[in-house]
């Protein structure tokens, strides 16, 4: 099926309008932003709808882009020898540019960590003390949401290893029980033998315990 071609004329219907402004004006954006990643152009693009709203888009500073129009609009830029020598010059502003912003955070960062503090008035301490305390809170946040999951892990290890103790234990007393039923039936051990073989799954036991609480770092029952 053929695509209608659109005529272009001015919608009537407001609405319609609109929408279509939208429409057009996310695709234009998103063409000038294909535009300057493919081919590494400076664009500025200045929208303004029918109703006075502005919309603008620009590949770099909007401010920046402006001022480039203005010299180039008022200066003869045709020889290659011009053109290179405005290019250095908008290169060496933007350098101081960025080194400004980049000195600037940097001394916010020093203030942050409680330097260079004496020059700064009332209000500026008060807002850089509501920074560090809303950074403080996210840090305790964070920490306790850690701590909480830490001892749940603990907990989780806790059970596991005491219903691994409670087999052992369940083990061994079965054990005693049999070897206890098998020499009755022999006849060949004294009670002194008896009381000996329970003394030793006792102290196998304990040790059972002892190594339970070190594995969960809680102190050695005696």
């Amino acid at each position: 099926m053929v695509r209608q071609k659109i005529q272009i004329k001015k919608i009537d219907n407001l609405t319609a309008r609109q929408v279509t402004f939208s429409k057009r004006r996310r695709g234009l954006f998103k063409k000038a932003q294909e535009l300057s990643t493919l081919c590494d152009a400076d664009i500025g693009l200045i929208v303004f709808s029918a109703t006075g709203k502005l919309f603008e888009y620009s590949s770099s500073s909007m401010m920046q882009l402006i001022d480039k129009h203005k010299v180039h609009s008022d200066r003869d830029m045709d020889s290659p020898d011009q053109l290179q020598s405005f290019n250095l010059q908008s290169e060496k502003k933007n350098y101081g540019i960025l080194s400004r912003e980049f000195a600037e955070k940097n001394r916010e960062l020093r203030q942050l960590n409680g330097e260079e503090l004496q020059g700064l008035g009332l209000e500026e301490l008060m807002k850089l003390e509501k920074i560090v305390e809303g950074g403080i809170s996210r840090v305790m946040k964070i920490k306790g949401e850690k701590f909480m999951r830490e001892i749940s892990s603990l907990k989780k290890k806790e059970a596991q290893l005491q219903e691994e103790n409670s087999q052992l234990k369940k083990q061994s007393e079965a054990r005693l029980n049999e070897v206890e039923g098998h020499n009755a039936i022999e006849g060949g051990h004294s009670a002194d033998s008896i009381t000996t073989n329970r003394s030793l799954v006792n102290g196998h036991l304990d040790y059972i315990d002892s190594v339970t609480s070190l594995k969960l770092g809680l102190p050695i029952p005696y």
